[in-house]
């Protein structure tokens, strides 16, 4: 992973539990728009906090769609529960440079929300 001053951040938060969901595998891709093809640029673990920062770094942070796909089946799986999302694929665009990003995703084993932070 990159350094804390990623422009890109999340926080994964376990609300049916009330914690943060930590140790949550997650991955960062770009969308190429001449062939509109994603392509994976990172990937990372939620910490125990339910945070994931430094995905990527402010100069390969250009304007663009992303997704940042979350694997919420696999974190449910680990704590020995089903879920009925196997995992959640947040797209977003970037269209100004300077933009810093947080995305918090909340979930539960049946449904799931995410917003734009600060």
């Amino acid at each position: 992973m990159m350094a804390e001053s990623s422009p890109l951040t999340t926080h994964v938060l376990n609300t049916g539990d009330g914690v943060p969901a930590a140790r949550l595998a997650l991955s960062l891709h770009w969308l190429d728009p001449r062939i509109m093809i994603w392509t994976m640029l990172s990937v990372g673990t939620t910490n125990e906090d339910g945070r994931c920062a430094g995905l990527i770094s402010r100069g390969a942070f250009g304007p663009g769609m992303y997704k940042l796909r979350f694997e919420t089946g696999s974190y449910w799986e680990g704590l020995g529960q089903n879920s009925f999302y196997p995992y959640v694929e947040v797209v977003f665009t970037i269209s100004e440079l300077d933009q810093r990003i947080h995305l918090p995703l909340l979930m539960s084993r049946f449904s799931y929300s995410v917003y734009r932070g600060s």
